[in-house]
């Protein structure tokens, strides 16, 4: 008779207790405001497992004590183990309609027009921008300039090449794929490469959310901040939620993600339609130098 019993736990190669969690826990929070939950400890161990065996060591206590007192280039591979990147080719795919339709409306008074991905992992949404752009215009070469930026600096390395796996768009329409995409050969075949005159027309820069200050000028037109809020307390959203209102202009869209709303902040953003904002309160908006 076939019986089936509980799935042992696999022994740990690293010695990682509760305190060495709730550590890490806080070392996120401060420095990227991501809210790790309790039930995040295996994934947890998992990632920065292998930061403790490419640095040699045997017990998180050290690894952390590292952390602590170093406030070198551990920190970005601390932060980019425990980032998740998960994006897609037009996913949520109403907003982009949207997208398209509100730069439309701005037409010849407002350009150019500048475009922010706040989270851009590795390029897949930024270039759907850069793709709504080129049909809204009927030109590769749009008045258009994004921005898109990450904390994840490994991420930014691959959005910046503009190379996936061919599976990655196996079901985009062929016309999408020869107007959008070049096929990849020799060491390349099976991937394909975003065209050029997308790539150019997206600066990729890592840019850290909860930085006091953006280096950032002039103001956006439409800003997408989609699946980031839902990793931030509702004290940080709202404290980021109005840093954005100073780098938007009075009619500019803020895009979120579909599990995301900001009925706690309705002071600064106001529902325009599904998870799509505006500026709710014209005076909140800072007045800056001309772009």
């Amino acid at each position: 008779m076939t019986t089936f019993s509980d799935i042992d736990e696999p022994e740990r190669q690293f010695l990682f207790t509760e305190q060495d969690f709730q550590r890490i826990r806080k070392l996120i929070y401060e420095h990227a405001g991501i809210n790790l939950s309790e039930a995040k400890q295996s994934l947890v161990y998992s990632r920065l497992g292998r930061r403790l065996r490419a640095l040699g060591l045997l017990r998180f206590d050290d690894y952390l004590a590292l952390l602590e007192n170093d406030q070198g280039p551990e920190w970005e591979a601390f932060v980019n183990s425990l980032t998740t990147n998960l994006t897609a080719f037009f996913r949520e795919q109403h907003h982009f309609p949207l997208l398209a339709e509100h730069i439309r409306q701005l037409g010849q008074r407002r350009q150019p027009i500048k475009l922010w991905c706040c989270a851009s992992s590795t390029g897949e949404e930024a270039y759907n921008m850069a793709m709504t752009m080129v049909d809204v215009f009927g030109s590769y070469t749009p008045p258009v300039r994004i921005l898109a930026t990450d904390l994840d600096t490994q991420v930014l390395k691959t959005a910046q090449e503009g190379i996936y796996p061919m599976e990655r768009v196996e079901n985009f329409p062929q016309s999408i794929l020869q107007r959008f995409f070049l096929k990849g050969s020799g060491s390349q075949v099976g991937c394909v490469q975003v065209r050029q005159e997308l790539r150019d027309m997206i600066s990729f820069k890592q840019l850290n959310l909860l930085d006091e200050s953006w280096p950032i000028r002039g103001q956006f037109d439409a800003i997408f901040c989609r699946n980031v809020m839902i990793y931030f307390d509702k004290q940080t959203q709202r404290k980021l939620l109005q840093k954005f209102v100073p780098v938007m202009h009075r009619d500019a869209l803020l895009f979120a993600g579909h599990s995301e709303n900001f009925h706690h902040s309705a002071d600064i953003f106001s529902a325009r339609g599904h998870t799509v904002y505006n500026i709710a309160d014209k005076s909140l908006h800072l007045s800056l130098p001309p772009r």
